[in-house]
């Protein structure tokens, strides 16, 4: 007998429970409220927010701890300028296979020349496509949906916690994102 296929949202809910499980402190990421990331989405010009991508934001829009680290992202950074210069990275462009890039949401930028995007022509789709938009390079769908840029962008906090014990192990001062991680029992 077939098992019944989870929800995007059920997914994103899997897969950040499994994340704590290996470790990520639950208190280290803070959720965004529908009024923050509405207010987010009219920033950007856009009228739809896709389930899956307000679900992440629902879990981890206003801090993201270890998810994302060193990446800009969340409610309160991605406002206008960021999907605006994501949107100038892919002028000049010969080819680019996003339908709609003027009403494309922008979810992350990395230092000014990379971006994830969601590309305006998905915006109604609950679990759309997640575009990787790179200055000098153009844009190419990187995530097959938003529940897989999720996955493919959690941290590997078991490593983490191996690294942590090694540090501890040779005496080292243990670095800052050791706060976000869980220590094990003994």
């Amino acid at each position: 007998m077939n098992q019944p296929t989870s929800t995007p949202n059920e997914r994103i809910d899997a897969i950040f429970d499994r994340v704590c499980a290996n470790g990520l402190r639950r208190e280290s990421v803070a959720g965004a409220t529908d009024d923050q990331i509405d207010r987010m989405a009219a920033d950007q010009g856009v009228t739809r927010v896709p389930g899956a991508v307000r679900e992440v934001l629902r879990i981890m829009g206003v801090r993201s701890g270890l998810w994302l680290a060193g990446t800009a992202f969340g409610v309160d950074v991605m406002t206008a300028e960021s999907k605006r210069h994501a949107v100038t990275t892919l002028n000049g462009l010969e080819h680019h296979d996003l339908a709609d890039p003027r009403n494309l949401l922008a979810l992350t930028a990395h230092q000014g020349y990379a971006y994830h995007v969601v590309d305006g022509a998905d915006l109604d789709q609950d679990d759309p496509p997640v575009w990787d938009v790179v200055e000098g390079e153009g844009a190419r769908k990187a995530w097959d949906s938003v529940s897989d840029w999720f996955v493919g962008t959690a941290p590997n906090v078991a490593d983490l916690r191996d690294v942590l014990e090694m540090m501890e192990e040779m005496g080292k001062q243990p670095p800052k994102w050791a706060e976000f991680v869980e220590t094990r029992e003994t």
